[in-house]
């Protein structure tokens, strides 16, 4: 158990003591010349985990789904995205205002879009309309409580979007989770895109770091636009360095973060003035409906108490399972939920 439970994001987490110890000892170089050995070893490492011909490394999540539909798309073309996903969402605006790319949204069954909608929104562009340039998926999906999107909704959509000529991006800032929650390969989730995102920092524990995969052209493409954001970081093989343990060393004990949060919902059903969908937590995300007070005062309330969560209101929290939350911290957080509401 930890002095302060922390459930408000799997971002929260710390290097573990060999992270350190690799950033410590990395060898490196100027990324930006393109001889940093840790980095290229990372970027070699992640695409041949995914099947896909090259990789890039990027400071954040939000830069590695940036630079990457920026390949895909012009200023004033379109892209289809769920209306929930964190591309559209919690990236800023990044696509309509240092891209001039558009969103159209649809709703989906938890991340899950309907690919006929999605066929009868595809634009070839005229003098009038966009050009639908992309469709970006998310998987898990992060506000749908860590839904894992079902690999036979990924293949419908991908098959259509082949036949319309249309490239998919997967924002897989947690396709690590989904992965482990199914069994499915990350080759087999891979194949359902063009380019992918995918997070260290989330649920494999490293301190900083995304990688952007895609065809070798295109991440040719993507490192130019890394360089326009400001995301070329010179010596990043020290960072790149703790990014290799977490992918070599953190995946594995993913299922203990799924089982923690299922352990954390169950307690939660129990209790008078909490909410929780249990058939709904997949991975290592559940949100929690609260009746009775704000989710701004649940959330102090906690805090007081030693829990962290985050309020992402008008009426719920979100607790997120993670490295650094360990099953004693769960039971702790039900402890002091059966307090405040029992």
């Amino acid at each position: 158990m930890h002095e302060i439970a922390d459930f408000r994001s799997d971002t929260v987490t710390r290097p573990t003591p060999a992270m350190r110890r690799a950033m410590a000892e990395a060898e490196v170089g100027d990324d930006v010349l393109g001889d940093d050995p840790t980095v290229k070893r990372l970027e070699e490492r992640v695409a041949g985990l995914f099947g896909m011909e090259a990789g890039l490394y990027v400071p954040s999540g939000t830069m590695s789904n940036s630079v990457l539909i920026a390949t895909l798309a012009r200023p004033g073309d379109e892209v289809i995205a769920e209306e929930w996903a964190h591309t559209l969402n919690f990236e800023r605006g990044g696509l309509a205002g240092v891209w001039g790319i558009l969103t159209r949204t649809l709703r989906s069954d938890r991340g899950a879009m309907d690919p006929d909608e999605i066929a009868s929104w595809i634009r070839a562009g005229n003098d009038h309309t966009p050009r639908t340039a992309a469709v970006t998926l998310e998987n898990t999906h992060n506000f749908h409580g860590g839904a894992v999107v079902p690999i036979d909704n990924l293949r419908a959509v991908r098959e259509l979007c082949l036949e319309r000529g249309v490239p998919v991006h997967i924002d897989g800032a947690r396709i690590w989770n989904a992965a482990a929650a199914t069994g499915i390969a990350l080759p087999e989730y891979a194949g359902q895109c063009d380019t992918m995102s995918v997070c260290l920092s989330k649920g494999l524990g490293a301190p900083v770091g995304s990688v952007a995969l895609g065809s070798a052209e295109t991440i040719r493409r993507a490192r130019l636009f890394r360089k326009r954001l400001g995301g070329a970081m010179r010596q990043s093989g020290i960072l790149a360095a703790a990014g290799l343990v977490a992918v070599d060393g953190m995946r594995d004990r993913l299922a203990e973060d799924h089982a923690n949060a299922r352990r954390l919902a169950e307690g939660m059903a129990e209790l008078p003035g909490l909410s929780v969908d249990l058939d709904a937590v997949e991975t290592n995300i559940l949100f929690v409906t609260i009746e009775g007070r704000s989710p701004a005062e649940f959330a102090a309330a906690l805090e007081a108490e030693g829990v962290r969560v985050l309020d992402t209101g008008p009426d719920q929290c979100r607790f997120v399972t993670h490295a650094d939350v360990d099953r004693e911290d769960v039971d702790r957080a039900i402890s002091v939920l059966r307090g405040l509401f029992a």
